[in-house]
């Protein structure tokens, strides 16, 4: 299906005060009840959100199928999408063909499906449809490849590239090829990897990046890569602001989660360094958080998760709230970041 016409990744992106995330729709942790998850989603439409990412992964489908649902019946010119390719899904038999559910992969969900590796033009058109028809949607406005560095050949489909740089590369083409096709507006990678997002821009295929977890108030190494987008005019998506959750709540907690796993005391002590200075500013820590990845030039929207409509409104009010650049300049005094920019 042929989507409207190609845009600037920059202008794509440019829609409201932030994109909604949707793996916590996808059970990310723990299950949601399904009416908390559509009016998470309608939350965020209040909110003025009009940009919605999603995956096959999260949830496997459940997440996508969830944003199809609450997006249903809304003007589709109002809002844009994003969904990624790269891991298929495959059906098999919980507990026969493999587990019964996908809790090692991080959601609480029947594993109704397995994930397949496959980047091939044609695995990536056949993702796309699939993807399309889980959300009900005619087209999508942009298409990532999803975790290049961590794809494995011995899970992918036969014929498949031997390695995480050939994946890379062979998805990318794919991708820019239903770009070129009119099928998708803008194409890029997103992952936690600096090293495959750098790779990713100087194929010179991509036209935007969703950097997850890696340029954030707690850590900042991709502000190289960053540099390097805004001079070839490569869009970047913050993702993964609070890093899992250690920047989450006003105040810092050992128990909050960091890369989805615990949090290690040397991280957790630097989220109470950082929280002490942005205190003496008036300034919660998600504040901060979902405020400092727009300081980079590349940088043109951060992407947040939510599980409950209070989380979207709490990060609504957090998305309105100033922040003074004091706040920076003595956090990058104390040698709390690594670069401003």
């Amino acid at each position: 299906m042929t989507a409207p016409a190609p845009a600037p990744a920059a202008a794509l992106l440019a829609t409201g005060p932030w994109w909604f995330g949707g793996a916590g729709i996808g059970n990310l942790g723990r299950a949601v009840p399904e009416e908390r998850a559509l009016a998470t989603v309608d939350a965020a439409w209040d909110a003025g959100v009009r940009g919605f990412d999603t995956a096959p992964h999260y949830g496997l489908g459940l997440g996508e199928r969830r944003l199809g649902a609450a997006l249903a019946g809304r003007p589709r010119a109002a809002f844009r999408v994003s969904t990624k390719v790269g891991r298929t899904l495959v059906p098999h038999r919980p507990g026969a063909d493999g587990p019964a559910d996908d809790l090692a992969n991080g959601f609480a969900v029947p594993a109704l499906h397995r994930r397949l590796w496959d980047v091939t033009r044609d695995g990536v058109e056949r993702s796309l449809a699939a993807s399309l028809e889980r959300l009900a949607l005619t087209h999508v406005d942009i298409a990532y490849l999803h975790d290049p560095d961590e794809y494995d050949p011995a899970t992918a489909a036969p014929g498949g590239p031997g390695s995480p740089a050939a994946a890379l590369e062979a998805g990318l083409e794919a991708l820019a090829a239903l770009r070129d096709a009119g099928a998708v507006r803008a194409v890029g990678v997103g992952s936690k990897s600096v090293a495959a997002l750098t790779a990713a821009v100087r194929t010179g295929l991509a036209d935007v990046l969703m950097v997850a977890g890696r340029h954030t108030l707690l850590e900042q190494p991709a502000a190289p890569l960053l540099r390097e987008c805004a001079r070839q005019g490569v869009a970047v998506v913050a993702a993964g602001v609070f890093n899992s959750g250690a920047l989450s709540r006003p105040a810092p907690d050992p128990s909050l989660p960091y890369e989805y796993g615990p949090m290690p005391d040397t991280v957790y002590q630097r989220v109470v360094a950082i929280g002490a200075v942005c205190a003496r500013h008036g300034v919660d820590l998600p504040t901060a958080a979902l405020a400092f990845p727009l300081l980079a030039p590349a940088v043109t929207t951060v992407a947040v998760g939510a599980q409950s409509p209070e989380q979207v409104r709490e990060n609504a009010t957090r998305a309105g709230i100033p922040v003074p650049p004091a706040l920076w300049d003595d956090l990058h005094a104390a040698g709390l970041l690594d670069t401003l920019t």
